[in-house]
């Protein structure tokens, strides 16, 4: 069974138009998507941290 069939689907978020935003709209849209891939590299590092630990117990 592949990890990812457990992981709920998740729907294509709808792309904004960025010709409509203003300099400082974009400005915002940029740091939601920084902090949002900042918060997704810390779920992979933790992810990474538990993977790390169960596979020192199952090699012990």
């Amino acid at each position: 069974m592949d990890t990812d069939d457990l992981e709920p689907e998740k729907k294509k978020a709808e792309q904004k138009n960025l010709e409509v935003m203003s300099i400082e709209a974009l400005g915002g849209y940029i740091a939601e998507l920084e902090a949002e891939i900042a918060r997704a590299r810390t779920a992979i590092s933790l992810k990474n941290e538990a993977r790390s630990g169960a596979e020192s117990v199952f090699k012990s």
